[in-house]
């Protein structure tokens, strides 16, 4: 059976770790290159962290490429410590001193350009971060969108609730001048998990407790950088619930990379045009969606609204019962 081509795009977190590995874990997708921006720490923690995953997985050879370090246009958000200041909790007492030797010298850039072009309408682009490194892409290759085959975005939002601002969702928040060229330039066929689709498809902490538990290098890597982190502790979240959703296991990124692994993850979408606020002090970053056809937009995209949260499960599950094909 041919393999599924996929390129992942990251500012590797915690949540992103796991979507890796869900990734790595699925027998019929091969990962051609990991890209790495700036995000939920800086792009050399990002670097490090994706190396990590790889070890741990025993997948290091995947390329891996260094991208943007901050956003398409103006100074860079103040980054949050949400997963730890490095993105990993903290926790990693031992870093690799040669981990720029491991980076290839290619830029993120360029690698996903020369990726995708290697192998046109054939590699699914996953982007789990801010979407500087695509917006950058299409800038230099106008043709870039039409080669791929499709795209996966963990980002924006559906109804104007935000995690980093008012009506702004984190990923797109951090950089939403690129969010737009993204949105406006990609025409392939385009899939979005936004912040309330996972949120609203959150999972029990009963059914992370068990998942963290199971007896695997990737499982004991993964109970360790969220021993200490507040974004995954029961406790904490129980005293100052979501005002939204209530609290629970949310796996961000992995959402996206499920429905990359298996379309029939998602049992329910929402087919429209979507357009990124750039202006105001309280929407510049959401994700506008035009039910309406108020813009009159030919292209429309995929947005996530339910999920088979039996199927998630099994993802989650898989991706930590390594070691991994080599």
């Amino acid at each position: 059976m041919t393999k599924k081509l996929v390129v992942i795009d990251t500012d590797c977190g915690i949540d992103d770790a796991q979507a890796i590995m869900m990734a790595l874990a699925a027998p019929d997708v091969h990962v051609l290159g990991i890209t790495c921006c700036f995000g939920n720490t800086d792009v050399e923690n990002v670097c490090q962290n994706v190396l990590r995953v790889l070890s741990v997985c025993e997948r290091s050879q995947i390329p891996v490429y260094k991208g943007s370090t901050g956003p398409l246009v103006g100074a860079t958000n103040a980054i949050t410590d949400h997963f730890g200041t490095d993105g990993l909790g903290d926790v990693l007492e031992v870093r690799d001193p040669l981990w720029k030797e491991k980076i290839q010298t290619e830029s993120a850039v360029n690698a996903l350009i020369r990726l995708v072009s290697d192998n046109q309408k054939q590699v699914s682009l996953v982007a789990l971060g801010p979407l500087t490194n695509l917006a950058l892409a299409v800038r230099l290759d106008p043709t870039f969108p039409a080669k791929l085959k499709d795209l996966f975005i963990m980002g924006g939002n559906m109804e104007g609730k935000g995690n980093a601002s008012l009506c702004g969702e984190f990923n797109f928040v951090m950089d939403p001048e690129s969010a737009y060229v993204v949105l406006e330039e990609y025409l392939c066929p385009t899939h979005i998990a936004s912040w309330e689709y996972c949120f609203r498809n959150k999972l029990t902490w009963e059914f992370f407790e068990e998942l963290v538990d199971q007896d695997a290098p990737a499982t004991r890597f993964m109970k360790k950088i969220t021993s200490s982190c507040r974004a995954y502790s029961r406790e904490a979240l129980r005293i100052k619930r979501d005002v939204f959703f209530g609290s629970g296991f949310v796996s961000y990124d992995a959402y996206a990379v499920a429905a990359c692994v298996d379309s029939s993850v998602v049992t329910e979408s929402v087919e429209c045009a979507v357009r990124v606020e750039l202006q105001g002090a309280l929407c510049r970053g959401m994700m506008a969606l035009d039910q309406t056809d108020t813009l009159k937009k030919s292209h429309r995209v995929s947005v996530m609204k339910t999920c088979d949260l039996d199927k998630f499960r099994k993802l989650l599950t898989a991706s930590l019962r390594l070691p991994c094909r080599k």
